[in-house]
């Protein structure tokens, strides 16, 4: 989506609780019974059973959810025009008033979740580039002073974000933005369907492809506004495969992806950027229990390959600590501390993974 905003379609999503990393494997072995010679590797045909298990099981509970959440009415986005630095301040306020009518029209739909949602984005204090309550919802908020800042840090998030849930997302822009201090702004992008957890689309790169484009033509527009800062894209989860889509030839100094799935390339160079390739996993995150490989199932291509943080993928890895799938920019944490630097161009003071 870019500055103008866009029409979009509605989605629901089933929210499972997350599955805890397993141990580590035992490692006691015995000499004097050595592994037949005979038997082959039984791993890629178990992550092959993996994938199949996953995308069956994904196909049905989609469809009986979305008859459960009937789309909530929502204004068309305003019309805000090409944002310059002169007309920053007008296009939040056109953005702040939408939010409020998008509150009072799913009000009175009697959706009152999203109306409470929607209603704590028309607070004066809020600024979004772009607004859209309609289905799923789109944004993009502004932490900071976007036109003059020397670093901007864009955030693509992964599953399961939308409007509903968008204050989780926005918790980790923040965190960010206190952690870089006042020479630096953060943009919360949530400009793209996001895939349910449990569904056929977060394991294909589909919405990814559909996403890619929105993203190259936002970050174009956020160099409208901003010409000089430095520009960090910041991918998390499957927002990791959309970053890959899109980074060919973006305007960027870093990509970093964080609890990645995989890319859809098999190594950095794959990704056709001149930007710095970073990734970091923690320690409790269990994508990293998500098998690392493409499979061509009734088909179409499902799992993403490399994992970003292996030595055949090529990216600069970066300490990421212990923390889970959600805790990259959790405060206080190493990986916070990190991804900080590498915003800043502070990267000799990073540790590494």
């Amino acid at each position: 989506m870019g500055l103008r905003g866009r029409a979009n379609t509605g989605r629901s999503a089933v929210r499972p609780g997350r599955t805890q990393r397993s141990g580590q494997a035992d490692r006691l072995g015995r000499a004097d019974r050595p592994a037949p010679q005979t038997r082959r590797p039984r791993w890629p045909r178990a992550r092959r059973g993996l994938l199949v298990a996953l995308i069956a099981g994904a196909v049905v509970a989609p469809l009986s959810a979305a008859a459960a959440h009937p789309e909530i009415p929502a204004p068309a986005p305003a019309r805000t025009g090409t944002v310059t630095p002169t007309t920053l301040d007008s296009a939040y306020a056109a953005n702040r008033a939408n939010a409020a009518e998008a509150s009072r029209m799913a009000a009175a739909h009697g959706d009152r979740s999203r109306a409470a949602a929607v209603r704590s984005m028309a607070d004066p204090s809020r600024r979004f580039l772009t607004f859209d309550a309609r289905g799923s919802g789109r944004a993009a908020e502004v932490f900071g002073d976007l036109a003059k800042a020397d670093h901007v840090a864009v955030l693509v998030p992964g599953s399961d974000t939308s409007l509903d849930t968008y204050d989780r997302f926005r918790e980790g822009a923040l965190a960010l933005h206190q952690r870089l201090g006042p020479r630096a702004a953060v943009v919360a992008w949530l400009g793209y369907e996001t895939p349910g957890t449990i569904s056929p689309d977060v394991l294909t790169t589909g919405l990814a492809k559909k996403a890619a484009p929105e993203l190259r033509e936002f970050i174009g527009e956020l160099r409208r506004v901003n010409r000089h800062a430095g520009l960090t894209l910041l991918c998390h989860s499957y927002g990791t495969v959309v970053g890959a889509r899109a980074a060919s030839g973006l305007d960027i100094s870093d990509l970093v992806l964080t609890g990645s799935p995989g890319t859809g390339v098999d190594s950095a160079a794959g990704l056709h950027t001149k930007a710095r390739v970073w990734a970091g996993r923690g320690g409790g995150d269990w994508i990293a229990d998500v098998p690392h490989t493409r499979a061509d199932l009734f088909g179409t291509t499902v799992g993403f390959g490399t994992d970003p943080v292996s030595p055949a993928f090529g990216a600069r890895v970066f300490a990421a600590g212990d923390g889970g799938h959600s805790d990259y920019l959790k405060p206080g944490s190493v990986s916070l501390a990190n991804i900080a630097r590498i915003v800043l161009g502070e990267t000799s003071e990073m540790t590494h993974g």
